[in-house]
């Protein structure tokens, strides 16, 4: 059972309908939900890194004829993974200089998510422990 107390104007709606400013609150079904939420942020930047890597795989066997897109379940496979990535790598090849044949963005896709999933697991760290000490 925690106390608050009576200045703190945000529970006055509780003293108000209980009679009491005491209540028992539950800081590891928050955490656990937390946690939870963090976790699905990090699995779902997880699989597009794969996709990603899987998409610039499919296109390096397209390229080299080993896949052949005139069958059906290549193509359909290949536009998948055209239309999973392509959102996310368009805005990267218009800032990169061309080099020809060579396409970097898949390169600097997977290191902003990597980025990305770093400062997930820091911002999840500062949630958990009540302070940005692990921001900075």
């Amino acid at each position: 059972m925690n106390k608050i107390s009576f200045s703190d104007h945000r529970y006055e709606w509780l003293r108000a309908r209980t009679g009491t400013l005491s209540f028992p609150t539950h800081p590891e079904g928050i955490s656990r939900m937390i946690s939870t939420l963090f976790w699905l942020i990090d699995t779902v930047i997880n699989l597009y890194i794969w996709v990603v890597i899987i998409a610039a795989l499919f296109s390096l066997l397209i390229a080299f004829n080993v896949l052949d897109t005139r069958n059906r379940a290549v193509w359909t496979i290949g536009d998948f993974l055209y239309r999973a990535t392509e959102p996310a790598l368009r805005p990267i090849r218009n800032i990169l200089p061309n080099l020809g044949g060579l396409d970097l963005s898949p390169l600097v896709l997977l290191l902003l998510l990597q980025a990305a999933r770093m400062l997930i697991g820091k911002l999840f760290e500062a949630v958990i422990l009540g302070s940005l000490r692990p921001l900075l």
